[in-house]
């Protein structure tokens, strides 16, 4: 370059689209300088055609943003034309870079900053627009000055620290030097490719040992205020504009850390969940402000972690999982002109610098040559270095220089960050005419041209692997910022709050989680993510089943495992993904014990043992042989917590029927409660001895007795215990009397169910159905429990009995127990007293309890307690003379009245079919949530609950519910009586 004026170097001008205008504004600006004898020149340019009139009605009909700086001072714009433009840009650069010298106001550093920013702005353009300066010249003069920038601010942000002697510089005149300071420029301003209006990417680093701090001020608070100061110095608009928007994203997790972080954070970060984009990312960093020479000492010791030592083959299935994420496909080449994004779309300027990056990543570390930090020169150096084909490299770098410069006209027309092409027909034509092209449709056809070999030789990168994505689109989760197409993407695949997702998602790889920190983990979550969002967008709540996944993660100690089995057994992938989406506390198990899933996998998960002596077995096997009985608590909860998911995942999957799970669930807690007895017993005797004929059982009532427990229920236990009266006194070492003996017995008994270990809880137990209810001991002599019955005890402690059963002890006493229950049960009863006394204590239930609304299937009129208390009347009037109604659940007890005449037949059958569903989908809700399930429950787990029960959608469900509960409460009114 020569130097001559800028006005003699002009060689090209935009399309007008609206000459009138533009001429209109030119003559305006003519006449106003005509009006300065220093003008002069710049008048007679305008008024008569040439390159100068040319460009400046290009401007004027395109850009109102550098119109208005053409017409703010027109002496500049006269200034600018009459020098030659290396001149002009070094003198912008030089009082840039002076604007932060001490005792500058901070009003004053602004104003200055933000005025020399206009300048350059104008000047930019000129030369851009004008045909005098190349993409890389342009390029180059907007990193130069965004360095100045970025200089001047530290320098004026530092003066400023000084100033309140909180900072010590070693050179007043020099505050950057020995600070501890770090600022790297990152991105393209990193690389020296920033764009018109770009943000500047910084990453701001600190080393507490060299910073000149005041004894007492925290390294971390003050690096950080400066970093946000320094950022604010540069972004705030005023009346002048602003300089620079500045984004801190790029450093280490920037979700979870402070704008300046430490070095020794730093460097701890890079060495242990540092990723491939990271790594990719630092090839363009570059010291541009603070302690240059620590700065330079910092690059060099994180290069191990950019530049590996051999041909990074390792992390090549990463990188291709990093372009999967992205989706390019060899062939997809629609590209829509009209709102088409030239930095993220198809063909778009990321791909090309991905081609680069990539490579730099796989080779770089044996050839120093392709190290360097600009796309163009590094594509020259692929094809140097045998890497890429000679049309490769020239084919991207037009396509590189076409996209950008596209990219700068954008953003000139209104200094807006924007890389999207207008959608709107007449706009699209005039930015056409900016770009130089004689309409849309030119424009267009160049557009694509590019767009598709940019297509192909990024596509051809990586024909040959396999893909994980299924071909869902665009989904982007590295670096930090939330990519367009992914948002479209999830949204697409259900879920309502894409931002949240990707947020969620990109937290795992910034290791915000420790179970994916592992460098294997994060490999293979990498590969994983898209098919893991397929599976997820499957579910009946994606955004809750990623949140479930998300707490599961935060749990975990490593997740590699588990992503492994994810990533190889796709319907292992889809059932963990429902488990997610339905039942977040069967996810929460996996997030526990991620063995558990080895039971999903196994053959025999799709053929389930029936039977208490069956599940006892299975629990006893996972129960192994405990060392002692703290490890025996954690083992029990292990063991009932394994086969609680074993059931809830059939039980999702359609392998057992919601009755068969209740009598599974109930099963595994009659194993967990016998092993627990003769586990305590055992502790206990060795501490107490032995109560000389000392016997115990333990019955089970409520949904455990009849074997209809649920995913969440609580254990109804009654102990029970016998003892020789002529010898009450344990003969242990700690003797204690027979009947404290027990109850402290029960005590251990219960607190080995409920209590929490670093396992987590077992079961919660409710003590109040035992003989006394809540008022006397937790234990019952067996010598006064039939008497109890018989003179004491109210109706609905009959009604309780009813569904009683022995689940641990003495097989003597247990026998004797099952005999006394069952003759207390069946004892003659005036059947019109038992409908009296149910009608009388429903009414207290309802007024005392009222009902939880449309999804209360217990406690609402016709719902399961109404159910099971006709079940219970029925048994109590009848079972004298029908014992075969004795040990049934309730469903059972409805048949066998019907078949027997004791309510008619069409009852029978109706009822029959309201307590399945009813009981079906109270097993649902207990399996999806935790606590009540109503109307704020998800939408999707209302739907999913709907599916469940074999109905279209929620309205259908709740239409059903409301039925069979009206029908129900008929029936009970019509058996029963009236409930007042």
């Amino acid at each position: 370059m020569t130097d001559s004026a800028l006005r003699a170097l002009l060689s090209a001008a935009p399309v007008l689209a609206d000459p009138g205008r533009a001429r209109d504004r030119v003559a305006d600006l003519a006449a106003a300088a005509a009006d300065s004898a220093d003008l002069a020149v710049l008048a007679d340019d305008l008024r008569h055609d040439g390159p100068v009139r040319a460009l400046l009605l290009g401007l004027a009909d395109h850009s109102s943003f550098l119109w208005g700086l053409a017409t703010r001072d027109p002496a500049h714009l006269a200034g600018l034309l009459a020098a030659p433009p290396e001149a002009s840009l070094a003198g912008l650069v030089a009082a840039q870079r002076a604007a932060g010298a001490a005792g500058q106001p901070r009003d004053a550093v602004m104003r200055t900053l933000r005025r020399n920013r206009g300048a350059l702005a104008l000047l930019v353009a000129l030369c851009d627009v004008g045909g005098v300066w190349s993409l890389e010249e342009v390029t180059a003069a907007l990193s130069d000055f965004a360095d100045a920038s970025v200089l001047a601010a530290t320098d004026a942000v530092l003066h400023e620290a000084a100033a309140t002697g909180r900072f010590h510089p070693r050179d007043p005149a020099e505050p950057q030097a020995g600070s501890g300071l770090i600022v790297l420029a990152m991105g393209k301003h990193g690389a020296g490719e920033l764009n018109y209006s770009s943000d500047i990417d910084l990453i701001v680093f600190f080393d507490p040992a060299s910073a000149p701090l005041r004894e007492g001020v925290e390294a971390t608070p003050f690096f950080s205020r400066l970093a946000q100061t320094l950022g604010k110095l540069l972004q705030e608009r005023t009346a002048d504009g602003y300089v620079h928007r500045v984004d801190y994203r790029l450093r280490p997790d920037p979700g979870a850390t402070p704008t300046a972080l430490s070095l020794a954070s730093a460097y701890t970060y890079y060495e242990t969940v540092g990723q491939n984009w990271e790594r990719a990312a630092f090839i363009k960093a570059r010291p541009v402000a603070g302690d240059i020479p620590l700065a330079e000492s910092v690059l060099a010791e994180l290069r191990p972690f950019v530049w590996r030592k051999y041909f990074d083959f390792a992390s090549i299935a990463d990188v291709h999982a990093m372009k999967r994420q992205i989706h390019a496909v060899r062939g997809h080449d629609a590209v829509a002109v009209a709102g088409h994004d030239i930095k993220l779309g198809r063909g778009g300027i990321r791909e090309v610098e991905f081609f680069v990056q990539t490579q730099q990543l796989v080779f770089g570390g044996r050839r120093p040559s392709l190290r360097g930090r600009r796309t163009l020169r590094m594509l020259a150096a692929l094809h140097d270095e045998g890497w890429i084909t000679p049309q490769a490299r020239d084919e991207l770098a037009e396509a590189y220089r076409f996209l950008r410069t596209v990219e700068h006209r954008l953003q000139m027309v209104a200094d807006e960050q924007t890389q999207r092409l207008p959608d709107d027909p007449a706009r699209l034509e005039r930015f056409a005419r900016f770009c130089g092209y004689p309409d849309a449709a030119a424009f267009g056809a160049a557009l694509v041209a590019q767009a598709r070999r940019v297509q192909g030789h990024y596509a051809l990168l990586f024909e040959a692997e396999p893909d994980l994505s299924a071909e869902v689109g665009d989904l982007v989760f590295s670096g930090s910022d939330d990519d367009p197409a992914t948002l479209a993407t999830l949204r697409r695949l259900g879920f309502r709050q894409p931002e949240v997702a990707t947020e969620t998602i990109r937290g795992w790889h910034f290791g915000r989680r420790a179970a994916v920190t592992s460098p294997r983990a994060r490999e293979v979550l990498t590969e994983l993510v898209p098919a893991l969002v397929q599976a997820l967008a499957g579910t009946a709540d994606p955004d809750g089943a990623l949140a479930a996944l998300d707490r599961a993660f935060g749990r975990m100690p490593a997740a590699v495992e588990l992503l492994t089995i994810l990533r190889s057994h796709e319907r292992l992938r889809l059932l963990f993904a429902d488990l997610l989406g339905t039942a977040p506390r069967l996810a929460d198990t996996v997030a526990f014990s991620p063995h558990v899933l080895d039971a999903v996998i196994d053959p025999a998960f799709v053929a389930p043992v029936a039977g208490a002596d069956a599940l006892a077995a299975q629990f006893r096997a996972l129960l192994g042989e405990p060392r002692d009985v703290e490890d025996f608590l954690d083992r029990c909860r292990d063991a009932a917590r394994h086969l609680r998911f074993v059931t809830g995942a059939r039980l999702l999957s359609g392998i057992l029927p919601p009755a068969a799970a209740g009598r599974a669930y109930a099963g595994i807690a009659q194993a967990a409660v016998a092993e627990s007895l003769a586990a305590v017993r055992r502790a206990f005797a060795a501490e107490h001895g032995a109560v000389p004929g000392g016997r115990m059982v333990v019955l089970g009532l409520g949904r455990l007795g009849s074997g209809q427990l649920t995913a969440t229920s609580d254990l109804d236990l009654v102990v029970l215990y016998d003892f020789d009266p002529e010898n009450r006194e344990s003969d242990g070492p700690r003797r204690l009397d027979a009947a404290v003996y027990h109850n402290r017995l029960t005590q251990r008994l219960v607190s080995a169910l409920t209590a929490p270990t670093r396992r987590g809880r077992l079961y919660e137990v409710d003590l109040r159905l035992r003989p006394g209810g809540g008022q006397g001991p937790v234990a019952g002599q067996w010598g006064r429990f039939v008497p109890y019955f018989h003179e004491e005890a109210g109706l609905w402690e009959h009604m309780a009995l009813s569904r009683a059963r022995v689940l641990a002890g003495d097989s003597d006493l247990a026998g004797a127990v099952r005999a006394a229950v069952a003759g207390i049960v069946a004892a003659p009863r005036d059947a019109e007293t038992v409908r009296a006394e149910v009608r009388d204590m429903r009414a207290r239930i309802a007024r005392d309890k009222g009902d939880g609304g449309p999804y209360d299937l217990k406690l609402s009129p016709g719902g399961l307690t109404d159910l099971d208390f006709l079940a219970q009347a029925l048994v109590l009037s009848h079972a004298a003379t029908d014992p075969a109604l004795l040990g049934l659940d309730p469903e059972a007890v409805l048949a066998r009245a019907g078949e027997t005449g004791l309510i008619a037949p069409v009852d029978a059958a109706r009822l029959a079919v309201a307590y399945r569903l009813l009981d079906d989908v109270h097993h649902w809700q207990r399996l999806m949530v935790e606590g009540a399930f109503g109307r704020d429950t998800a939408p999707a787990l209302r739907a999913r609950l709907a599916a469940a029960a074999g109905l279209p959608d929620e309205a259908a469900l709740l239409t059903r519910l409301a039925e069979e509960r009206e029908a129900v409460r008929e029936a009970f009114e019509r058996i029963v009586g009236s409930v007042g």
